[in-house]
């Protein structure tokens, strides 16, 4: 069990082989947020940007989400953005934290890294108790975050006949969490 004194958080973490140039993955992610969001998140039932102009550390938006059957709402802003590397969100009505890393993965020719991290950082007290739970469902959501950008991204430039299917290898901490 957990000690009641304690803050309680859960990070998770995947990668996987994105087979674009980091620009065009970054293009996609940062650049395109607001247009391609909603799309490799499927929970988010609607999306506002709050503060006007490009995205760029700063931007606010608003979003309300159905993750497992419960409806959250929640306001973050842009935390991190490194142009064609990086960019990162925290929550500023609640205590969560994502990260994208767009690394050159020159073993694979044209292709990037994409590493995504998630941290919720506090566990409610009132779920403490399924902390396990929650914890693999966060690991089962970042390996189908980077699976499904993988798709998503590799899809934007293929003719249909090229398009690969949305699963993806996506390595964790613990290993593979989705297989292709």
């Amino acid at each position: 069990m957990f000690p009641f004194n304690e803050d309680v958080r859960v990070v998770e973490h995947a990668s996987v082989v994105v087979h674009r140039r980091p620009q065009a993955v970054f293009r996609f992610i940062g650049e395109q947020f607001f247009a391609n969001y909603p799309r490799w998140s499927s929970e988010v039932q609607e999306l506002k940007q709050i503060s006007p102009g490009p995205v760029r550390v700063g931007t606010r938006a608003r979003q309300v989400r159905i993750d497992l059957g419960h409806r959250s709402e929640s306001v973050f802003a842009v935390t991190v953005f490194e142009p064609g590397r990086r960019i990162g969100f925290e929550g500023v009505s609640s205590p969560y934290r994502c990260d994208y890393l767009i690394e050159e993965a020159a073993s694979y020719g044209s292709a990037t890294l994409l590493s995504f991290t998630f941290e919720l950082k506090q566990l409610e007290l009132y779920l403490r108790p399924f902390a396990g739970l929650i914890h693999r469902a966060i690991l089962d959501g970042v390996g189908r975050t980077v699976g499904t950008l993988k798709f998503l991204v590799e899809a934007e430039d293929d003719p249909p006949q090229r398009m690969r299917a949305p699963a993806a290898t996506a390595i964790g901490k613990a290993g593979p969490v989705m297989q292709a």
